[in-house]
């Protein structure tokens, strides 16, 4: 592979000059940036290359936040539930949180912003029935019914930043103060930002992207009192909370929200949930507000002729890259962090902006640039799950963070990203802005539709939960497969109808969850026009527990195109007698190795005869196809990502659709091997998915094979 230069992004710090300008030409990068916990030295910021520069606007200004306390960021929590066992109970709310983290807002009203519920009932404990010691920080109910549950949902000021503070733990910054977040919506505070930044940009001239880390408002991170997460949403708007938010959303919408729609059970209306309309209309509210502000920064940026960068995490909460108010902030860029396929597409497919760049993993902290642990290893999954990605929609630039002082000791690591930066480029140069061959056109439903493209759970630490395994699994192999994806809410088709060139509809989760859509599927119209899109010839594709809610006799409000249902022991009487499994089928040729269905749905019964029953084991169904019409329905118990289940998925999908014919253009038959056709640039790429050498058979564009050895991780390209 020839060496070639740019597109890359060198996390650099002080006292590293001439190792940086090694380091600058083994991986040819042509961009400098420092990350939290260092800073660019002048000598550093004079060598030749685009320096960009981590501007924080709500955190790491303690001088100012300390003077105004009273702007503090806020959210709502929720206490732990406490069962009554007589008349008088009392809730010490902050027991479980971490103190360092949030301290109870005694400034305002408590008695007309904090709620006291019985969880038992669900009803509102009176105000004249509860009382609170502030010392103690406990809440003392009145009149309370005995063997109820209690929770109070109470505000805090935040006191810490949570992305500092994770960072702060891990990498031992000992008495490094803490950085206090405040809220722009504050009059002083909203001033500070707009003085400082003009400020900050006369005292750092050499600074050409500023990279906003982000803007405002952190997603959703809870500490516990051992100073270990609590509750983590990467999408959680429950720190963009305030008085005065709270106050202005009234005058605006006309109704004043509750500390309910906020906390939710307990839930926070995590993006698991099937969102309530007053939570809809905030986060709405927050969006516009978060564009109007961030936009008055970028214009500052460029009326200094600098680029505005910003980064897709930390204070990301209110930009929503897919949302209807992004393009009117006017960024030059996004960066964002990229742990796989799904994670490269959520970035890449921004629009709106000049360019996209990724920062791959691992991050150059201790915690994986140790004595004893070879980086490589994470380093070439992340690659290669990435890449697939890449090769459908690159971003426009990578880029790595942390310590480069810690990386430089590992010498095979450097090696191997050497090998990355130029392989990326190569690429990105054969790609040429072209778009891939595509062979169907492939819609995700669920309640965030386009808002939430690409997006399923982002934190690295989060927790796999069951519902989303399936879903991230989904993800993750469409992001890479010769498909065109788009994503669809219920409410998308109520006002618009399916689009004319959808070729399948996929629906995952598990049930009441807003990836299945709960009672979304109560919607006779929804239903009725999801039948008649199948009916005429389309595909649906069912994960998990799709169309799931109880009514009419049916779990799965869509089992007459699934051809399957699933028994909640209601139904326990009657026989069911369809359990032979088919020998031979379109979605079980080339499987080499026995199916993969993760945290499997269980129970999943065949309705008839016409049933095609394409695995069966335990007593239950776990891939069948069902055809409807014209169209056909496929359904799947689970589907963690792995590249035999990324061929399982493509095969759903064509012989949903009924184009099953169809799916051996631009095809390798080894399911470890992709093919990825350019039509615009004459080009197409033989890639090898895996670390080990792989023997396939690939097939162009006019359905001709030919016998394809590939080393390891290869990528073989080829004229037309």
């Amino acid at each position: 592979m020839p060496k070639t230069t740019g597109r890359v992004t060198l996390p650099s710090e002080g006292n590293f000059l001439n190792e940086t300008k090694e380091m600058m030409a083994r991986w040819g990068a042509d961009a400098l940036r420092d990350s939290d916990g260092t800073k660019l030295p002048e000598d550093i910021k004079a060598l030749d290359a685009k320096i960009y520069t981590t501007y924080f606007v709500a955190r790491g200004h303690n001088e100012f936040a300390r003077k105004h306390m009273e702007e503090c960021q806020q959210m709502y929590l929720m206490s732990r539930r406490v069962t009554a066992v007589e008349e008088t109970v009392d809730i010490p709310f902050m027991e479980g949180y971490f103190e360092q983290q949030v301290m109870p807002d005694y400034v305002h009203d408590c008695k007309k912003w904090w709620e006291v519920i019985d969880r038992t009932s669900g009803e509102i404990v009176a105000v004249k029935d509860w009382d609170i010691d502030e010392t103690s920080h406990t809440v003392t109910i009145k009149n309370a019914s005995p063997f109820h549950e209690y929770t109070v949902s109470f505000l805090v000021f935040a006191l810490w930043d949570p992305t500092q503070m994770y960072n702060h733990i891990t990498n031992n910054w000992g008495e490094k103060p803490h950085e206090i977040p405040f809220d722009v919506r504050q009059p002083a505070s909203g001033q500070f930002a707009k003085d400082y930044l003009i400020q900050w940009l006369k005292e750092n001239p050499r600074t050409d992207v500023v990279r906003f880390t982000t803007f405002f408002y952190h997603f959703t991170l809870v500490f516990n009192q051992n100073a270990k997460e609590k509750f983590v949403d990467w999408f959680g708007y429950g720190a963009t909370v305030s008085v005065k938010a709270l106050e202005e959303f009234e005058e605006e919408y006309g109704y004043a929200l509750r500390p309910e729609d906020i906390v939710d059970n307990g839930y926070y209306h995590s993006t698991f949930r099937v969102p309530s309309k007053q939570y809809l209309d905030y986060m709405d509210f927050i969006q516009r507000f978060v564009a109007r502000k961030a936009k008055e920064l970028v214009d500052l940026v460029h009326e200094e002729g600098r680029e505005a960068m910003m980064f897709l995490g930390d204070n990301w909460i209110g930009t929503e890259p897919y949302g209807p108010y992004f393009p009117e902030i006017g960024l030059d860029a996004v960066v964002g962090s990229v742990g796989g396929g799904a994670t490269l597409r959520l970035i890449s497919d921004i629009p709106g902006v000049k360019y996209t760049e990724g920062r791959f993993l691992p991050y150059f902290f201790p915690d994986t640039f140790y004595e004893g642990n070879d980086p490589c290893i994470e380093a070439r999954e992340n690659w290669l799950g990435a890449r697939r990605a890449l090769m459908r929609k690159p971003v426009d630039r990578i880029g790595y963070g942390g310590y480069l002082s810690l990386a430089y000791k590992f010498p095979e690591f450097v090696d191997y990203i050497e090998k990355v930066a130029d392989e990326f480029r190569e690429i990105y140069d054969s790609i040429a802005g072209s778009r891939p061959y595509c062979g169907l056109k492939v819609a995700i439903l669920n309640c965030w539709g386009k808002l939430r493209s690409w997006q399923a759970f982002m934190v690295a630490h989060a927790l796999w939960y069951k519902q989303t395994y399936s879903y991230f699994g989904i993800l993750e192999s469409l992001s890479g497969a010769s498909v065109d994806v788009i994503f669809l809410s219920f409410e998308d088709i109520r006002k618009g109808g399916i689009p004319e060139d959808i070729d399948v509809i996929v629906n995952a989760g598990a049930a009441g969850s807003a990836f299945s859509g709960g009672e979304e599927w109560l919607d006779s119209n929804l239903v009725s026009a999801i039948r008649q899109f199948v009916y005429r010839g389309g595909g649906f594709v069912g994960i998990g527990e799709p169309s799931a809610v109880h009514s009419g006799g049916r779990f799965f409000q869509l089992s007459d195109i699934l051809g399957i249902d699933k028994e909640l022991g209601f139904s326990l009487s009657t026989d069911k007698y369809f359990t032979k499994e088919m020998d031979h089928h379109f979605l079980k040729e080339d499987r080499h190795r026995s199916f993969d269905f993760g945290e499997s749905m269980g129970n999943i019964y065949a309705l008839s005869q016409d049933t095609e029953i394409i695995e069966f084991s335990n007593g239950e169904i776990h891939i069948s196809a069902h055809p409807y019409g014209k169209g056909r329905g496929v359904y799947l118990a689970g589907l963690p990502y792995s590249y035999e289940n990324t061929r399982l998925l493509l095969r759903s999908l064509y012989y949903s659709a009924g184009k099953e014919t169809q799916m051996k253009r631009w095809f390798a038959d080894n399911p470890l091997c992709e093919v990825h056709a350019y039509p615009e640039t004459k080009k197409y790429a033989i890639v090898n998915n895996s670390s080990e050498a792989q023997n396939t058979v690939v097939y162009d564009g006019e359905g001709n094979s030919s016998h394809i050895c590939l080393e390891g991780s290869q990528i073989l390209w080829r004229q037309m």
